[in-house]
């Protein structure tokens, strides 16, 4: 019997305590535990000590994970709380993504300072993003746009937003409802026209594969229709090389039997794209991403990918 808490590992923003108290509190009303059963241990990242260049120069989306898997690994954490988007598509020896929590929005959401829509911007505005994809769909949407790097913080590009840094952001809207502040946003954007990206809104955990107490502790939250779409545009995203570097996006649903894809690949100005529509089992989800990878990936031809593989 578990004497000792839990520790559970997360970043220290606003938005990644508030996925780590949810975690927290589902798996507490799961298994009837006290609050006292679980030790929410803060790491910092390199991904959030350096906010002034883009993921793509530093290292990419492992910078947000490098410092709290490498406490998984040594035991000084039993299990960590990421967003899953964050998440790079391989993982270290030993661990897994155990568990998803029932996904939230998936659309982006858009934030003007003096307009409310993305397409009533004005000629040559200046909109604020840390995101390839992001910025491609707005090049592909509105090539007039500046488009800028803007790192940091949800609270962080708020600021910056406020003090005119620029004229409009974009925010991932399932952040904005879990940091209680959803009417931030004056607009959200048509999935349809502006894909999310892969395993946006939904929270994971990760730990030590070969644990099987955390493993069966986790289980009891995961939500397995989410399980089995992420895993489906993980697999999607790893055969495109998926890290911040590509701007990608994917969106897959499963109603537990069958699962529908649709994925789509972009140049970074937005000029060029591709995409691709799949479905399949629910159960086949990992395979059905890798055969939407590959189509994406013969569509689009070799020299769509050189820039990114150099």
């Amino acid at each position: 019997m578990q004497t000792k808490p839990f520790r559970i590992g997360t970043r220290g923003s606003n938005l990644a305590l508030a996925q780590a108290y949810e975690t927290r509190d589902r798996l507490m009303v799961a298994h009837g535990l006290p609050e006292e059963m679980f030790n929410i241990v803060v790491m910092s990242t390199m991904g959030d000590r350096v906010t002034d260049r883009a993921l793509s120069e530093i290292g990419g989306k492992g910078l947000f994970t490098e410092e709290i898997e490498q406490q998984l690994l040594s035991g000084g954490l039993d299990f960590a709380v990421h967003s899953s988007k964050d998440m790079p598509t391989l993982l270290p020896d030993g661990l897994v993504l155990a568990a998803f929590l029932a996904r939230e929005d998936i659309r982006d959401a858009f934030i003007g300072r003096d307009v409310e829509k993305l397409m009533d911007l004005p000629h040559g505005a200046t909109v604020g993003s840390a995101s390839l994809r992001r910025q491609a769909l707005l090049r592909r949407l509105r090539p007039d746009l500046n488009v800028i790097i803007y790192r940091g913080q949800v609270e962080t590009r708020l600021r910056k937003l406020a003090e005119g840094e620029a004229d409009a952001t974009l925010l991932a809207y399932a952040g904005l409802k879990r940091l209680g502040r959803p009417e931030v946003a004056t607009e959200l954007l048509d999935p349809e026209s502006f894909p999310p990206a892969p395993a946006q809104g939904a929270i994971c955990i990760e730990c030590r594969r070969n644990d099987e107490r955390v493993m069966a502790l986790l289980d009891a939250v995961n939500d397995r229709r989410t399980f089995e779409a992420v895993t489906c545009e993980r697999s999607f995203l790893g055969v495109l090389d998926g890290s911040c570097r590509t701007p990608i996006a994917g969106y897959a649903f499963s109603d537990g039997e069958a699962i529908r894809f649709s994925g789509t690949v972009l140049t970074p100005d937005g000029s060029l794209y591709h995409t691709v529509e799949i479905d399949g089992k629910a159960s086949d989800a990992k395979a059905l991403g890798e055969q939407a990878g590959q189509k994406i990936r013969t569509l689009a031809g070799p020299d769509f990918f050189a820039s990114w593989l150099t």
